[in-house]
């Protein structure tokens, strides 16, 4: 439960480890190699003392890289069109970093609300509201010797409507006060060396401020799943209902790009729409059938992909 002065900020704040959310992550098939990146690095932030156990068993000393490593902003950037895992991502692999570090991590998922209503400074006192509470939550993550228990992660969906690009000219002031607000939060998080990441999502990485970009310790680029990565999400789900290998790979190829579209399906047009409806289709009379998943491919055409609109 969030305390009165958390509401408003923040959406919602989650403890991990949490059953719900381990479910989430695991759900989450065709990304492997971009969790097992994700993991490491976070782990690394939220637990610096394995950077230097390492350092010591492998090389027998502290050595310089270790510095450089712990020196970059504890930023990541998930990047990429909608419906492709970004905020489910970001939302859960708290859970499987606590698992595995034996950590107790708190996740702060930022409201928009942080954007205020325009009045001055409004948006920039809500930022810098956000970051001191991270900051003194991870501060007390902190252990006494170096060795951290817990960890702290702040989420900024759609990111780019807090961090747009400064070079705007239409920016209007107050926005860019909150851009400046954001850095310092984001500046200040590193040099106090806390066990604190902040996670930005974005369907728009190129409006994103450039310094915002430059601080980023790595930038995830996500994309709506190919061919294997459709396969390994659909395949358990429709072997069980009785689906042979060929009816899988045709649901496959038809949930992909196709003649007159270049695009196929975002993980979330197969997870929360096509199969609830293949589902819907058949209860409460009948079985699922390929007949059915053919014509629920007809009927939910995948979400076409986010277009910057521009004036």
């Amino acid at each position: 439960m969030m305390n009165d002065s958390k509401i408003g900020i923040f959406e919602e704040v989650r403890e991990f480890p949490d059953p719900s959310a381990a479910r989430r992550f695991a759900s989450l098939v065709g990304l492997d190699g971009m969790k097992d990146r994700l993991l490491k690095e976070a782990r690394l932030l939220l637990d610096p003392d394995s950077l230097l156990a390492w350092s010591t068993k492998h090389h027998h000393q502290r050595i310089r890289l270790v510095e450089f490593f712990r020196d970059r902003p504890p930023l990541f950037i998930f990047a990429g069109d909608v419906g492709t895992g970004k905020t489910a991502l970001a939302e859960t692999f708290g859970d499987a970093v606590a698992r595995e570090g034996d950590l107790r991590v708190t996740l702060y998922s930022l409201s928009l609300n942080a954007r205020g209503t325009g009045a001055v400074g409004e948006m920039t006192s809500l930022l810098s509201a956000a970051f001191t509470e991270v900051k003194h939550a991870a501060k007390k993550s902190a252990g006494q010797s170096g060795k951290h228990h817990s960890g702290v992660i702040l989420l900024i969906d759609e990111a780019d409507a807090l961090a747009q690009s400064r070079e705007l000219a239409q920016m209007h002031h107050e926005d860019r006060a909150g851009v400046n607000a954001l850095i310092r939060g984001v500046d200040d998080l590193a040099t106090s060396n806390l066990p604190a990441i902040v996670v930005m999502c974005t369907n728009r990485l190129d409006s994103l401020d450039p310094a915002v970009r430059r601080r980023a310790a790595v930038t995830f680029t996500f994309n709506r799943p190919n061919d294997e990565q459709r396969h390994a999400l659909l395949q358990p789900v429709l072997e069980e209902v009785g689906f042979n290998a060929q009816q899988i790979r045709t649901v496959v190829a038809a949930t992909g790009p196709a003649p007159g579209r270049a695009y196929g399906y975002t993980y979330s047009d197969l997870a929360q729409r096509l199969l609830p409806g293949l589902l819907l289709q058949a209860y409460p009379a009948h079985a699922v059938s390929f007949k059915m998943a053919q014509e629920v491919i007809n009927s939910h055409p995948p979400t076409p992909p986010f277009m910057e609109r521009t004036a």
